[in-house]
């Protein structure tokens, strides 16, 4: 198993044991067992995890605010944890920057699973693919970089999934169940308000106007589609 650092943040001792265990038993070695949301802040920056699996409810911080804060240095994958299984939690928690939400109690197996899609894809967009340019943004897939005129742009690892697949699909228009199955790898049943989510924060960050956009725009009734500002 290729030595991926996983960083487990929890509050309650025996889901960090539980989560450190069934890891190690898939050959996940490099576990760092976090039990406060300042503290995770701290080591995501000095540490920089491939993937983490962050609760929620967490003394100091909660898992959102800690999410939004290390957002602003690494795009890596997000897991929530949550007792919570509320449609808005969930929003929230992809709206600050989160790239899965698992709601509590849930089978280690579950987990495990979700760890894998995710460093999947990690593996799959680090493989050798070629530069994309549109207007002044540049995507690099096998740095899982982004820049906007030279200067980078900070992406969860989910949003640059699907920035990366309407780059190579630029011009033309996707649908949102399509969107959804390429980048999330599943059924796209119910999938309007997650895909929304995504799009409105990568327009926050990639457009002049957000509320205008030039670069990510809606083909109402269609899709989204990727364009270059500066070709007619």
């Amino acid at each position: 198993m290729d030595q991926y650092k996983i960083m487990i943040v929890d509050d309650e001792t025996d889901i960090l044991d539980l989560l450190e265990k069934a890891l190690n038993l898939e050959g996940f070695e490099h576990i760092i067992k976090i039990d406060n949301g300042p503290a995770a802040v701290a080591a995501c920056q000095k540490l920089r995890p491939d993937l983490l699996i962050l609760d929620v409810m967490l003394p100091g911080l909660d898992g959102y605010e800690v999410c939004r804060q290390i957002r602003q240095f690494t795009h890596c994958p997000i897991l929530f944890l949550s007792a919570r299984n509320d449609e808005l939690d969930k929003i929230l928690g992809l709206a600050a920057g989160g790239d899965d939400y698992i709601t509590k109690p849930f089978g280690s197996r579950e987990v495990v699973y979700r760890v894998k899609a995710q460093l999947r894809r990690l593996r799959y967009l680090k493989a050798s693919c070629p530069v994309l340019h549109i207007g002044d943004l540049t995507v690099d897939p096998e740095r899982c970089q982004v820049k906007k005129k030279d200067k980078t742009v900070e992406l969860t690892a989910r949003e640059f999934e699907i920035l990366r697949y309407l780059a190579e699909n630029c011009g033309r228009v996707i649908s949102r169940e399509r969107l959804y199955e390429a980048v999330w790898g599943e059924d796209s049943l119910g999938c309007d308000n997650t895909v929304m989510v995504h799009i409105r924060h990568l327009r926050e960050k990639l457009e002049e106007d957000p509320a205008a956009p030039t670069y990510l725009v809606t083909m109402k009734g269609l899709g989204y589609k990727l364009v270059n500002p500066h070709e007619k």
